[in-house]
């Protein structure tokens, strides 16, 4: 047999081989992340909440100790709800608030218990992340329920959505200080289900760290889209996972807390270079607290400002963006949902919210 002969052969061989074993080509350009994120999500919208509401405490992230879960039980209580929460809540394991199973476990169970009408994360930290996987979303979806924190809590926002669908919060933890701003916010949203609701800005914040709390247009425009976002650290460590979601036709905000300027020029750049801004609708930017250059840094005259980073990476992108709104790591806290539609008005330095965020 010839050279020719022997190739031709050789390759039948392999197809047919390729065939009975059930292997097939895929595009190379084709991922099951990509296929996911890709996916049209149906929202799941929980119940709203009333007077008396039975409130599950949980601790998904960092430790917490005694005093912050009775501080947290005294502000719900202030508010007129009753609050439970499981004896694994104040376990430790490292800077963890218990093993990852343990804080999964604590979820599931908040979520399956029907003596619990919601859930509130007493603080962030860090740690959600580690137990993503451990979440039971069928049951999450069986037993949509309201979910509200903020920082780290941002990866539960993302998860629960792409996963489930269900709207998440964006808002106080069971240690924030619930001054009249934050209660007014936290109750059109969550117990009102207002639409068409718009949060007005807080006047100031206790507060005043540099040109942190300066309110300023990068780029002029109305938008609307699904609002979706959080925490920039943790939206961009979601990258490339399952729980990420497709920003196209999204509003998204983004907060920050003690991110030096060339941090924050990081993470931006590589949400650009993943392509997520690419068909976004608008970016609303909260508080970056704590994320101005710092004194004691030696090109402190010659680095980059939060602002001049901010307009850098961000103007170029030709949508409506603002900065400035009352949400991140402050005290004058909006309850903002994850997930519903909503409208943003860049030189107003507004955002509305164009349906209620929970059954009524």
């Amino acid at each position: 047999m010839d050279l020719l002969g022997i190739i031709m052969k050789r390759k039948d061989f392999i197809k047919t081989t390729l065939l009975t074993s059930g292997v097939a080509f895929l595009p190379v350009n084709v991922s099951a992340s990509d296929s996911n994120i890709s996916k049209k999500i149906k929202a799941i919208k929980p119940k709203s909440l009333f007077d008396g509401a039975n409130i599950g405490l949980i601790a998904p992230a960092s430790y917490i100790d005694e005093i912050e879960l009775s501080d947290s039980k005294n502000n719900l209580a202030a508010l007129g709800f009753s609050s439970i929460s499981t004896e694994r809540i104040l376990k430790r394991f490292g800077y963890l608030a218990g093993d990852d199973k343990n804080r999964a476990d604590d979820l599931n169970e908040m979520f399956i218990r029907k003596d619990v009408d919601a859930i509130v994360c007493v603080r962030g930290g860090y740690g959600c992340m580690r137990m993503l996987d451990m979440i039971d979303y069928k049951s999450v979806k069986k037993n949509p329920k309201i979910l509200i924190g903020y920082s780290d809590i941002t990866a539960l926002l993302f998860a629960l959505y792409s996963q489930t669908g269900l709207i998440g919060f964006h808002g106080p933890v069971g240690t924030s200080t619930f001054n009249n701003y934050s209660i007014d916010n936290f109750i059109n949203v969550l117990m009102y289900g207002k639409n068409n609701y718009s949060p007005m800005l807080a006047e100031d914040d206790i507060y005043n760290e540099d040109s942190a709390f300066e309110r300023y247009t990068i780029n002029s425009g109305k938008a609307k889209g699904v609002l979706i976002g959080g925490n920039l650290s943790i939206v961009v460590s979601l990258l490339g996972t399952k729980y990420d979601v497709d920003y196209s036709g999204k509003i998204i905000f983004l907060e920050e807390i003690d991110e030096e300027p060339y941090r924050i020029d990081r993470m931006l750049s590589q949400l650009i270079m993943a392509g997520k801004f690419k068909k976004a609708a608008g970016i609303v930017l909260g508080i970056f607290r704590k994320c101005e250059r710092k004194k004691f840094n030696p090109s402190f005259e010659t680095t980059f400002r939060l602002k001049e980073v901010l307009e850098d990476r961000l103007k170029r992108l030709g949508i409506p963006v603002f900065y400035g709104f009352s949400f991140g790591h402050v005290t004058n806290k909006i309850t903002l949902p994850f997930g519903i539609n909503a409208e943003m008005d860049a030189d107003n330095f507004s955002l509305t919210y164009l349906e209620s965020a929970v059954q009524r």
